[in-house]
């Protein structure tokens, strides 16, 4: 019985030091993670939302917890028109689901609730993720006017969209010293 236990803690180290294939999500074989794990955004994608999710509401929700409910929409980006869907918990909007030729390939977090597999949600602090915006963030139109968006560290697929207070010119970048009081107000998968 005594080795069975130092097996059962020695085993989620020994595969966590073994996860040399990107693709495998070795923290599943925490045993505190076996009796059901949430949402997190990886660089898979978003959940069970990949980028071979098909666009369509049946596949979505089936992918999505029963937390949410899912809405159609459309919209027009670069001069054609774009489907997507919007998924919300209660009566707030959690995510926005975007997609190209019949697969998803974009999901933008609202939900605090879904974090990144490193832990950033939304309503992180700048201050906490960068020391500075220069070589990690680009000024980028958005509704609230004035808009960040940053890639996160050692990712080709996630980035975080940060807003907050600022008296500048639309599309020059806030400086440092502004920036490190902005929150994540948005978290971008893209495939």
């Amino acid at each position: 019985m005594k080795s069975l236990r130092l097996l059962l803690c020695a085993l989620p180290l020994a595969l966590t030091g073994c996860s040399t294939l990107s693709s495998i999500n070795w923290s599943a074989a925490y045993p505190w993670n076996w009796f059901g794990s949430s949402t997190e955004v990886t660089e898979q994608g978003v959940g069970k939302i990949t980028a071979s999710t098909a666009l369509d509401q049946d596949a979505i929700q089936s992918a999505l917890s029963s937390d949410y409910r899912l809405r159609s929409g459309m919209k027009t980006e670069n001069g054609t028109i774009v489907h997507y869907f919007e998924a919300l918990k209660g009566d707030k909007l959690a995510l926005v689901i975007n997609g190209d030729k019949g697969t998803v390939n974009r999901v933008a977090v609202m939900d605090e609730d879904i974090p990144t597999a490193s832990g950033v949600k939304v309503g992180t602090p700048f201050s906490e993720l960068y020391k500075q915006a220069f070589g990690n963030c680009t000024s980028v139109p958005s509704d609230d006017s004035v808009a960040v968006e940053c890639k996160a560290e050692g990712s080709a697929h996630i980035s975080y969209l940060f807003t907050g207070t600022w008296s500048g010119p639309e599309g020059l970048m806030p400086s440092d010293d502004t920036l490190k009081n902005w929150k994540v107000s948005k978290i971008i998968w893209k495939q």
